[in-house]
């Protein structure tokens, strides 16, 4: 995990430095600076970007860097972000922070993802209703032979608690969507500081549960079939499912920026919505916009 966080740190320096300029350097020669922080479930997808836009448009610098969309978003308020990526929409609170600082943040949609639910291979389960996927993460179910699996503890993994994913995943699914619930997560449940973490760790341990964005799940892990509730049908993660409505847990990813987005911003929104950006989404293993 540790060597993961500093690929991405080094990924994000590499990236602002492909052109052979520092911000500095960039700022003397007229080049346009972009900052770009936030969630780490999108920072392979924004990298991408960055990195194909760049290409394009040699006098636009962008320096992408995760730390999960509550960082971006505080990063956005604060004025040390042009661009924040977020998993998830923003808080009233955090709107209200914003605007107290008057900042006016502006939300744009830029993909869609599914957050999959995933295994070790060995596990013999194939499938969960959402509530069962309550009931384990709550740790009111903590074996897996209460779920059809064999006599073995259940090992929790989430994402730390500034990442948009574990708040979508605790609103959507630990809380069914009810915004009057007070469900938290188990005590017991082990936070991880990035997907690729969850995916590491399920990997090499038979009794975990983990969840991931979409273009962070690998062949080496089993994604559970997962249904709404008892007697629905149960739907594997995939385009096609988030496409039809079908698979439960989807969600946007979003980009916001301080007011509407203007000059070099609103141009490199505006290629990321377009076939270029969007053929990248599909290319890292999200889920393009409609």
């Amino acid at each position: 995990m540790r060597s993961t966080l500093l690929c991405l740190l080094s990924c994000a320096v590499l990236l602002s430095g492909c052109l052979g300029r520092t911000a500095a350097q960039a700022a003397a020669s007229g080049v346009t600076t972009i900052q770009n922080i936030g969630s780490d479930t999108m920072v392979n997808l924004a990298l991408a970007w960055a990195e194909t836009f760049q290409t394009q448009q040699p006098d636009v610098l962008i320096s992408v860097t995760g730390g999960g969309s509550g960082t971006g978003i505080a990063s956005l308020i604060n004025g040390t972000a042009d661009i924040a990526n977020a998993s998830r929409a923003m808080k009233s609170e955090e709107r209200q922070q914003a605007e107290a600082n008057g900042v006016q943040p502006f939300e744009i949609e830029v993909a869609r993802d599914a957050i999959a639910v995933i295994v070790h291979p060995s596990n013999p389960v194939d499938s969960l209703t959402l509530q069962q996927i309550s009931d384990i993460y709550s740790g009111q179910i903590t074996n897996w032979r209460d779920v059809g699996g064999e006599d073995r503890p259940i090992v929790l993994l989430s994402r730390e608690t500034n990442s948009g994913t574990h708040v979508y995943f605790l609103e959507t699914v630990l809380r069914l969507g009810d915004n009057k619930s007070k469900t938290l997560f188990s005590p017991d449940t082990l936070l991880l500081p990035s997907s690729e973490g969850i995916t590491a760790e399920i990997r090499q341990n038979p009794n975990a549960i983990g969840y991931d964005g979409l273009g962070y799940v690998t062949p080496d892990v089993k994604t559970i079939g997962v249904a709404a509730e008892a007697g629905a049908p149960f739907v594997k993660p995939s385009i096609e499912s988030v496409d039809a409505g079908s698979y439960p847990i989807a969600r946007l990813l979003f980009v916001y920026t301080r007011g509407e987005p203007a000059g070099a911003i609103k141009d490199y929104i505006d290629w990321i919505l377009g076939p270029e950006g969007q053929a990248i989404v599909v290319r890292l293993g999200f889920v393009p916009l409609k």
